[in-house]
């Protein structure tokens, strides 16, 4: 029970920041966004590996929700940081800014046309990055499971070395 109330207040405290964007980002709530992405890379990587990825206790149970957690969060800096990339261009060239973006006959809804492309650009990008490296990951630990262990494990069993490969993989792009 006491999980769940933790999972709730988490994913509230996530939703508060996202109230203040309301005005500026049109398009999907993030916490969907990011329970897609999250299947998508359950599917792609498989149960154990997205597990062993997501997963903060012995036996990963936990992993979906971590993913949810952790991309929600990534969506709303995302957005935080297209916001801001599309005030400048706004600002430097309002008349431009609204012909590029705007999709209605004055051009008014053209901040967040802007913001939502340059999110989504940003979310399918960093999608496909996890990806790559988990798959790179796969392939290294495939090839010498034991070096693998070594060289990425950090804890006493070494059984974090995936979530750890993928993340200096992910870091390193």
């Amino acid at each position: 029970m006491t999980r769940v109330l933790t999972i709730i207040a988490v994913l509230a405290a996530l939703v508060v920041p996202s109230a203040t964007l309301a005005d500026d980002t049109p398009g999907p709530s993030n916490q969907s966004t990011a329970q897609q992405r999250c299947r998508d890379q359950l599917k792609s990587m498989g149960a154990k590996d997205f597990r062993a990825l997501y997963g903060a206790n012995a036996n990963g149970k936990n992993a979906f929700g971590k993913c949810v957690s952790k991309l929600t969060h990534e969506e709303l800096q995302g957005q935080q940081n297209a916001a801001e990339q599309c005030r400048a261009e706004r600002s430097a060239d309002p008349a431009a800014f609204a012909k590029k973006y705007g999709t209605n006959p004055n051009g008014k809804n053209a901040f967040g046309k802007c913001v939502s492309q340059k999110a989504q650009t940003q979310s399918r990008d960093e999608q496909e990055t996890t990806l790559n490296a988990a798959q790179e990951c796969k392939a290294e630990r495939t090839a010498d499971p034991a070096a693998f262990r070594d060289k990425y494990g950090t804890n006493h069993n070494k059984r974090n070395a995936f979530g750890k490969c993928v993340a200096a993989k992910v870091k390193e792009k």
